[in-house]
């Protein structure tokens, strides 16, 4: 099989295709015809080295699967060859999905909702099951509640919006000019275009200086350290992004906070949420540019750059079912 393989930690140059032994499944384990795969934050964080000790080099990395069962191992009752999956690879825990087969686990793998292309599903097992985590089972995202969605445009952030809209909230999400539009047509209450004001007194004004119930940030740094700034009291604070700087909790402590931190975890319980959604049509995942598996070194260097113009995500054909267009621009 064609796989891309990381050799070395360092920028997207480091990444080599390769040809490699189909893997085999074993008991418990489904072998997966990868169609797609797509590129996440978390992707170019492990190639450039941040997680040097769990991610054991030569690696195929990459954490996105939407395929077709090829062949299951022994007592996997749950899939049949020819049906078609999505799911998360169990981050550091083996082979990522970069690869036109991968072996994962029965109890991560779902059915994948057959109103999506392959494409659209594999841009949204990671950051779909992220928001979930966040909104859901950290934050307790209640109807009527409002909601700070930072990055409203972005992989997790647009995916973050409908699902907050689904679960009754008011969203309010930072985003540039040129992606107002974007974010409204997602189901955003209130865009803020944090390039032209501060996001902080564009929330206290719209909320009449109360904050917000909930803070989802996907960006980190200063807007984390701000986040107690707009925060109503007994608000919660969910963070996916790690600790780059020290944080002041004063304010939160003030306002009775709680702060979350997910580093999301795989199963198919979410999935299967996440499918009952789209099959309302109340989520839809967007494809912003589409990659072959040979370019992926390219894709990385797409997410990275600053003010790369993307919304949603960038995914990468991997199968003939995938469907590839250009090279993502």
């Amino acid at each position: 099989m064609k796989a891309i393989v990381l050799n070395a930690f360092g920028g997207p140059e480091a990444f080599e295709l390769a040809e490699l032994p189909k893997p085999v499944p074993q008991a418990g384990q489904v072998l997966v015809r990868v169609h797609a795969t797509s590129i996440n934050p978390l992707d170019y964080q492990v190639r450039r080295g941040d997680f040097p000790d769990l991610v054991p080099l030569p690696a195929i990395t990459g954490h996105d699967v939407s395929g077709v069962v090829e062949a299951i191992g022994p007592s996997v009752t749950a899939f049949a060859p020819g049906d078609e999956v999505w799911y998360t690879p169990q981050i550091f825990g083996g082979p990522g999905s970069y690869a036109e087969y991968h072996v994962a686990a029965e109890s991560i793998i779902g059915k994948k909702p057959l109103s999506l292309s392959h494409l659209e599903a594999a841009s949204l097992t990671l950051v779909g099951g992220t928001a979930w985590e966040a909104l859901v089972v950290r934050a307790g995202l209640r109807v009527g509640e409002s909601i700070l969605v930072h990055g409203g445009a972005g992989g997790v952030g647009h995916v973050a919006i409908q699902l907050a809209k689904a679960m009754g909230a008011r969203v309010i999400t930072t985003v540039r000019d040129a992606n107002r539009d974007f974010a409204r047509g997602l189901g955003a209450d209130v865009t803020i275009d944090y390039e032209k004001e501060d996001y902080v007194d564009a929330i206290l004004r719209e909320t009449d200086g109360h904050g917000v119930d909930v803070v989802f940030d996907t960006i980190g740094g200063g807007t984390l350290s701000r986040s107690p700034d707009v925060l109503a009291q007994l608000g919660r604070v969910v963070s996916i992004v790690d600790i780059a700087q020290p944080q002041n909790l004063i304010q939160a402590w003030g306002k009775n906070a709680s702060y979350h931190f997910v580093f999301t975890r795989q199963n198919r319980g979410k999935l299967d949420e996440l499918s009952a959604l789209i099959a309302r049509g109340q989520l839809r995942p967007h494809v912003g540019a589409v990659f072959s598996l040979a370019d992926i070194p390219l894709a990385h260097a797409r997410l990275e750059s600053p003010n790369n113009g993307l919304q949603g995500k960038i995914a990468i054909a991997v199968g003939p079912a995938a469907a590839l267009t250009s090279a993502g621009f």
